[in-house]
């Protein structure tokens, strides 16, 4: 049974992440590729991949006060094999939040294959922001 994020992200929704674990700096994320996700390799597209450690490291840092959105200020990666979800299977995102000051996180994430491989890791800085429902409007 999958965790709600606590705010809209209709691109996450379009991929389908499923949140696992949200707690103290600690996130884990689901994510089966579905053939629109795949490359010409027939492996999940690096973009995806990225856009799933993005999420990754984000929900991580998020997680210690869900009261904040965050937005990506950087993020560094490195692809170590191809990311592979075999039918019915699944790849998983670990996040972990590594410092935290008033308005920035440092975060880092690995992705695994649904063989316990590592495939992919990234580390990522984040600025916390106000929910968009608490941010100021044009007509404010």
């Amino acid at each position: 049974m999958s965790i709600p994020f606590g705010v809209k992200i209709p691109f996450v929704d379009h991929l389908g992440f499923s949140l696992e674990v949200f707690e103290g700096g600690r996130s884990e994320l689901h994510f089966a590729p579905r053939p629109e996700h795949l490359n010409s390799f027939d492996v999940t597209h690096g973009g995806a991949v990225m856009t799933f450690l993005d999420v990754v490291m984000a929900t991580a840092a998020r997680s210690v006060d869900p009261g904040f959105g965050v937005v990506t200020i950087e993020m560094k990666t490195s692809f170590m094999r191809p990311a592979i979800a075999r039918s019915g299977q699944h790849l998983v995102g670990q996040g972990l939040l590594q410092h935290r000051t008033k308005s920035m996180a440092f975060t880092e994430a690995r992705i695994y294959d649904d063989q316990g491989q590592l495939c992919a890791m990234a580390t990522g800085t984040f600025k916390y922001v106000p929910h968009r429902e608490t941010l100021p409007t044009a007509t404010d």
